[in-house]
């Protein structure tokens, strides 16, 4: 990032520690409001959402975290399946705004499960909290499920097959099953060719560090038998009280079905529908996304936006 500064911490929390970096434009402009940023996953790391902060701190500060169990941030291999709750990461990201005196005002930008601990922040109203933009994220468990359920079956039959096959039998590490997911993520997931790198680093780290993801998620896409399972927030989104932005793809596993729930449940969220774009409309679409993304924050105070 020509000409962007670069801060990197960490902040101890419950005897726990997280690690942060502040990506901003230099000689910080204390007039536009700072964006957080929140991966996915869960077991993923900030890599991937490295472009977002490095086009968006071009005119504002950015922070990007690794989550807790993840990445460069504090592990916890042996914690038992109960430690890994959406309480335990609101907590964390409060102990991280906390840290870096975000009180006064902050955007708050997630992406798949990023969004959905977004949104379980949003609802708690955080003081500080001036709009929400989640992306590519579900209000519940089991829509998502369903619908996943029915990308697969929408799949050509020698895709679909060995994925149903490996997936009953418990055979999900099969080279032949993960050839099979991989058109599906090509289709899903993320369409840009080639992937880009950040998002390579961050599907190495989790496929190599696999505990955060299996334990709240599963083993894959289509087994939600995680601590997630049966996760729901759309009876509290009417406690959502600042702008929302939703953003998916047209593509996308998070289907418009799975999103409009979220829509229904906020009234007056607004959405972006990607056309070209899958789950990853910020690496499918940079320059849109940039620009959907900027408006939307622009919009929400003239002059401290």
């Amino acid at each position: 990032m020509d000409g962007a500064t670069v801060t990197e911490g960490t902040v101890d929390w419950q005897g726990r520690r997280t690690w942060y970096r502040v990506v901003g434009p230099p000689g910080r402009r204390p007039d536009r409001t700072p964006l957080v940023i929140c991966h996915g996953g869960p077991g993923l790391t900030h890599d991937y959402l490295a472009p977002v902060a490095e086009s968006i701190g071009a005119s504002r500060t950015c922070v990007l975290y690794d989550q807790i169990g993840n990445g460069r941030s504090e592990h916890h291999g042996g914690a038992r399946a109960g430690f890994w709750t959406p309480e335990l990461f609101v907590e964390e990201i409060q102990a991280l705004l906390d840290h870096l005196g975000m009180a006064g005002g902050y955007h708050l930008l997630g992406h798949s499960w990023g969004g959905m601990l977004a949104l379980e922040l949003a609802v708690r109203r955080p003081a500080g909290l001036r709009s929400l933009v989640v992306a590519d994220a579900f209000a519940s468990s089991r829509t998502y499920r369903e619908e996943v359920g029915r990308l697969l079956s929408e799949l050509p039959q020698d895709i679909r097959e060995p994925i149903e096959r490996h997936e009953a039998a418990g055979t999900t590490g099969s080279p032949e099953y993960q050839a099979a997911v991989r058109v599906f993520y090509g289709r899903h997931v993320c369409r840009a060719r080639p992937v880009p790198p950040g998002l390579l680093r961050t599907l190495a780290y989790m496929e190599a560090n696999p505990a955060v993801y299996e334990t709240m998620m599963g083993p894959s896409e289509f087994s939600m038998t995680g601590t997630l399972r049966d996760w729901d927030i759309r009876d509290r989104l009417d406690r959502v009280e600042v702008p929302l932005l939703l953003v998916s793809g047209r593509h996308d596993e998070v289907t418009p079905r799975a999103v409009e729930e979220i829509r229904h449940g906020v009234p007056g969220a607004e959405w972006h529908l990607f056309e070209e774009s899958s789950h990853m409309p910020h690496l499918e679409e940079p320059v849109r996304f940039r620009e959907v993304v900027e408006t939307f924050l622009a919009r929400q105070s003239s002059g401290t936006a």
